[in-house]
């Protein structure tokens, strides 16, 4: 009987594991897949739009941030600035750069989610067609505010741009393995859902929605990974977004070893946490549109470390199953498992990732994994955290 128990126990965590795979794979190597004729989102002619930039104690790098979208803008669209919960001159840096400003003071309800609903809620005594969400710390690069406004008002979905975090110079192997992971989550994924004519995440900035959708989405939330609730809500209202690869929107990771931490933390947390929501989708709803459920799968594959030592962790458990004699099927299932991971990791890292993470350093994924590995007890325990806390960009250590 125990034999059997321990049997389909780690039966079931191979096949869990392997679906997660299937899926990661899928994703990369359609992403990584050269394309001879490859389709992009419908551009077409656009409507005004309102750049809506929430900022909280944003100061040291605003004022480059909003020269930078100026430069963008057409005659007829707005560039609006929510001050949320400030104790420095983000507000006085954005008035003197043109911007509309929207200050918000409420310590109770703080989070980007709060503010976006705040700027929202602005725009309503004068809407625009489109609205634009790009971060107070994010570098547009040209013409993309014209890609993401002109695929929003031609497709009547929500757009997302190829939003990318890059590692400071002279970071770092440890850096440049963060970046990669960010690079196949943001990009190389999201496109493989395009090329399949599949909807994508929502990842934080460098969205569009024409104004009747952002206009009835929940957006007043303090979750951490906001964007991520935000895109299944709407996919679930029947307004799952689109990937543009033409748009690319790019930050920096934190210089600080307090702020990458700070930074982990809420982007993993807040992963894990949807994780159960869309598990709990998955059960709850009685019919599901493709989109959605698309969506939802996609949210359930873990991060790529965790998903990286859960393949390990599973393919070890299946190991001791084999030898102890109670059958090999688990041992196969995850060997598959691990199989497909290093087609997937190794298709963009070849591709893509060669010139980030050249062959001598790529032996430091194994740290980078066990690293953050320790990081996930930490997110379990700390549980939600709703409130909006700045990521230290310091350069101190």
């Amino acid at each position: 009987m125990l034999a059997t128990t321990i049997f389909c126990l780690a039966m079931l965590a191979g096949l869990v594991l392997l679906s997660a795979v299937l899926l990661f794979a899928v994703e990369c190597v359609t992403g990584v897949w050269p394309a001879r004729s490859e389709r992009s989102a419908e551009v077409g002619t656009r409507p005004s739009a309102a750049i809506l930039v929430p900022a909280h104690n944003e100061s040291a790098g605003l004022a480059d941030a909003l020269r930078n979208i100026v430069d963008q803008m057409r005659a007829g669209d707005r560039l609006i600035v929510v001050a949320d919960n400030c104790d420095d001159d983000t507000a006085e840096i954005a008035r003197a750069a043109g911007a509309e400003v929207v200050v918000r003071n409420d310590p109770t309800r703080r989070g980007k989610g709060y503010a976006l609903d705040a700027g929202v809620r602005y725009l309503r005594q004068a809407p625009c067609g489109i609205v634009i969400i790009v971060d107070a710390d994010c570098h547009i690069e040209p013409n993309s505010l014209d890609a993401l406004a002109g695929a929003a008002a031609s497709s009547g979905r929500p757009i997302q741009a190829r939003y990318l975090v890059q590692a400071p110079p002279h970071s770092g192997p440890n850096l440049a393995v963060a970046e990669f992971a960010f690079l196949v989550k943001n990009h190389l994924r999201p496109l493989g859902l395009f090329r399949l004519g599949l909807p994508c995440q929502l990842t934080g900035s460098g969205m569009a929605f024409p104004w009747h959708v952002i206009a009835s989405a929940d957006l007043a939330t303090g979750h951490r990974v906001e964007d991520m609730k935000l895109g299944l809500d709407l996919a679930a209202a029947g307004h799952p977004p689109l990937f543009c690869d033409q748009a690319v929107v790019t930050s920096f990771f934190p210089h600080s070893a307090q702020g990458l931490e700070t930074q982990r933390q809420r982007w993993e947390g807040g992963h894990l946490s949807m994780i159960r929501f869309a598990f709990g989708c998955l059960f709850r709803t009685r019919s599901l549109a493709l989109p959605y459920l698309v969506m939802l799968l996609d949210v359930m594959v873990p991060p790529l470390t965790l998903l990286v030592a859960a393949s390990i962790a599973v393919f070890a458990i299946a190991l001791g199953v084999a030898g102890l004699g109670f059958g090999l099927s688990p041992l196969l299932i995850a060997t598959a498992a691990i199989l497909l991971m290093f087609l997937a990791v190794g298709s963009a890292w070849f591709v893509h990732g060669r010139a980030l993470l050249p062959f001598r350093d790529v032996l430091q994924i194994a740290r980078y994994v066990a690293s953050k590995s320790k990081l996930y007890p930490k997110v379990i325990a700390t549980g939600k955290d709703s409130s909006w806390i700045r990521t230290d960009r310091s350069s101190g250590n």
